[in-house]
């Protein structure tokens, strides 16, 4: 059994990329959630929808115990299946200038979209290097790339998984496995829903904000067997916002 992991899976892009995946029929979708389980159910009947395979996998990808446990039980109830694809989407943001942010706030954004990157993909690199294939997609943000000032610990974290996923790209190339980074910028999804659109939308070339199914696009491009000589990238999807 082949399998894609997608980390945060249960809504908006995470949502939209885990159905994407259920197009080709290639994966059975292991759709990570950690507290909407109501969310993470109707993906899951989505999947089915299309007529792909699936299940849902509880934990928090941040705390690295909780996340080998799931995944050693999942395995062990799962001998023959095989992750060929990772994607690590699960982060979050707690906004606020620098010169006011808490130890605490900085440490939970650090820890979901850095430490989740980590100890996810830690967990399957071996079994992938032994397969001699894998498809590795982390997403960032614009914020990683150009930084965004009010997001100076999520502008770091995802910063910090852009260079990871450079230097990752190197390490297993030789085996088939490409390691690339998706940097949305404003997408209409629950995290994007408190921002003022109509003002943001001026700085957007394109003058709109993007969709969801926009970026999963990309990233099933990315997680497919025709992005083989693509790796160690960073590819933007924001509506020109930048260039």
């Amino acid at each position: 059994m082949k399998c894609a992991l997608v980390t945060g899976g249960s809504r908006g892009i995470g949502s939209a990329i885990c159905k994407k995946l259920a197009e080709s029929k290639e994966y059975h979708i292991l759709i990570n959630y950690q507290s909407n389980v109501e969310a993470a159910e109707k993906t899951l009947e989505e999947v089915k929808q299309i007529g792909a395979t699936g299940e849902i996998i509880k934990f928090n990808v941040s705390d690295a115990t909780e996340v080998t446990e799931a995944l050693t039980k999942w395995q062990d109830a799962n001998p023959n299946a095989i992750v060929e694809v990772i994607v690590n989407n699960a982060g979050i943001t707690k906004d606020g200038l620098f010169m006011w942010m808490s130890y605490e706030d900085w440490n939970n954004v650090i820890n979901t979209s850095l430490n989740g990157f980590f100890n996810v993909t830690n967990f399957f690199i071996q079994k992938m290097l032994r397969n001699k294939y894998g498809r590795i997609v982390n997403m960032v943000s614009v914020s990683g790339v150009k930084g965004t000032p009010g997001q100076t610990n999520y502008s770091a974290a995802k910063g910090a998984v852009v260079a990871a996923t450079k230097a990752l790209a190197q390490e297993v190339a030789k085996r088939n496995i490409t390691v690339n980074a998706v940097a949305p910028g404003f997408i209409r999804t629950d995290m994007t829903g408190e921002l003022d659109e109509k003002e943001l939308v001026k700085m957007i070339p394109i003058n709109r904000f993007g969709e969801a199914e926009e970026v999963a696009d990309l990233v099933g491009f990315l997680a497919s067997r025709k992005a083989s000589y693509i790796t160690g990238e960073v590819i933007n999807i924001n509506g020109g916002i930048y260039s």
